[in-house]
């Protein structure tokens, strides 16, 4: 069976962490495939937030993913604390990737709980249709 490899950058932009809610955790007692892609997404609400974008509005034009594609490496379970890690790259027209590198502190070392990958589109809403990404929301969004 063929696997997704997800290869990351070398470096990452933002990080930030989010703690392990029982809703998180499937019927195996870990984080379910669902929960991880929310987990992601809350990561990216708050890269775009510390940029000053939303979703909905990054200078004048919306987000919508394009795709998305996860590697499991380690069980993250209730009450883990995990790290999230974000970088935007691979910048074109209407669109951008955002990588993502999810750890979880095991006695002071952090230890890869999974990767994820996620292609976002710019949108123009009111009229349904792709839209250019603004040349300096690339720049804002590359800055540490």
């Amino acid at each position: 069976m063929e696997r997704i490899k997800i290869n990351l950058p070398a470096s990452f932009t933002f990080s930030t962490t989010i703690k392990i809610r029982i809703t998180d955790v499937n019927y195996g007692g870990h984080v379910g495939n669902d929960s991880f892609l929310s987990l992601v997404h809350e990561a990216r609400l708050q890269f775009l937030q510390s940029k000053g974008f939303s979703e909905m509005d990054i200078m004048g034009v919306g987000l919508i993913m394009a795709d998305a594609g996860i590697e499991f490496k380690k069980e993250m379970t209730y009450g883990d604390t995990v790290k999230i890690s974000v970088v935007a790259t691979n910048f074109d027209r209407i669109g951008f990737d955002i990588f993502y590198l999810l750890e979880v502190a095991n006695n002071g070392v952090f230890i890869t709980t999974g990767k994820a990958k996620t292609g976002m589109m710019c949108f123009d809403y009111a009229n349904k249709k792709k839209a250019d990404i603004p040349a300096a929301a690339i720049e804002k969004l590359q800055s540490v």
